[in-house]
């Protein structure tokens, strides 16, 4: 684990000497050494913030500081502290403190003795990390103390429909493509059912969120027919750590928070630049609770 905190810790080193600078994913990612596809959802493992939600809590908190200790003007503070207007500056610092720039600094002139010790989300240790507050759920305990398989996957050869904007409405795609394959005869345990998140919608906006519904296919299968919506692709083979879940579907994403933000930084490995394989193993519509049965498939690599 420390060695993922060390990672991250020199990140947040970093986007806290350049707060007025443009900030990318891509950028952190490649400072991390961790892969762009995987960067953000262990950042937030360690912080309890998505990097831009991190990003901003420390652009506000320079700014507050600025706005108490000195005279520049709600526009200079704005553009020193990595804002690109005054409008968005004061949009983000109502909605985080409650009140506008020039509300506050009036406030504070009226009172010098005015806390912003619990709203400060600048100061080391007044905010326990996700990792930290995540200990106390019973489920992630549970998680924590299974066992990884490690496994070896081979390429892939898939039929799938792209679904894109929230992922709760992926059954419109699993619809298409289940109808499409049954006309195939495309079944388990021959054939696998395999869901793909392309996107982290903690840092992508939900409309925009991509989400893959595959099939495996054999090579018998004409791609000559196949309707407009269905396309083909190959998955990449290599090496994975497989988890077995079986819960709410609602459950998944605390799974993988407890992988990237505990099983990961205690094993011998780093996240792989592929993406990560939801095999789903039922439909949650037909169990007796509506739980999902998922093996999940994070690709690593031996850590260097």
């Amino acid at each position: 684990m420390n060695d993922y905190r060390e990672r991250v810790g020199e990140v947040c080193k970093f986007i806290d000497a350049h707060l007025d600078h443009k900030l990318s994913l891509d950028q952190l990612a490649e400072l991390s050494h961790f892969s762009k596809y995987h960067f953000s959802r262990i950042f937030a493992s360690v912080t309890g913030d998505t990097p831009f939600a991190y990003i901003t809590k420390q652009r506000l908190a320079r700014a507050a500081g600025c706005l108490l200790e000195t005279d520049k003007s709600v526009l200079e503070i704005a553009l020193l502290c990595g804002f690109e207007s005054a409008s968005n500056f004061n949009a983000a610092f109502k909605k985080h403190f409650g009140q506008t720039p020039t509300g506050m600094r009036e406030q504070t002139r009226q009172d010098r003795n005015i806390s912003l010790s619990d709203r400060n989300p600048g100061e080391a240790g007044q905010t326990p990390t996700l990792y930290d507050q995540t200990v106390k759920h019973s489920f992630l305990r549970r998680v924590w103390q299974m066992q990884a398989t490690i496994e070896e996957l081979p390429l892939l050869e898939v039929a799938y429909v792209r679904h894109v904007g929230s992922y709760l409405e992926t059954y419109r795609a699993w619809a298409q493509l289940g109808k499409w394959a049954a006309q195939h005869r495309l079944f388990p345990p021959e054939q696998s059912f395999i869901g793909i998140s392309l996107d982290d919608p903690a840092v992508t906006e939900e409309e925009e969120c991509r989400y893959d519904a595959c099939v495996t296919v054999p090579n018998t299968l004409s791609r000559a027919d196949a309707p407009q919506e269905i396309r083909f692709q190959t998955l990449p083979g290599g090496l994975y750590a497989k988890f077995y879940f079986y819960d709410t579907p609602d459950k998944l994403a605390l799974l993988y928070q407890s992988i990237f933000g505990n099983w990961l930084p205690d094993s011998a490995y780093d996240p792989d630049d592929r993406y990560c394989l939801e095999f789903s193993m039922n439909d949650p519509a037909q169990d007796p609770q509506g739980k999902a049965k998922v093996d999940l498939y994070i690709p690593i690599r031996t850590r260097t």
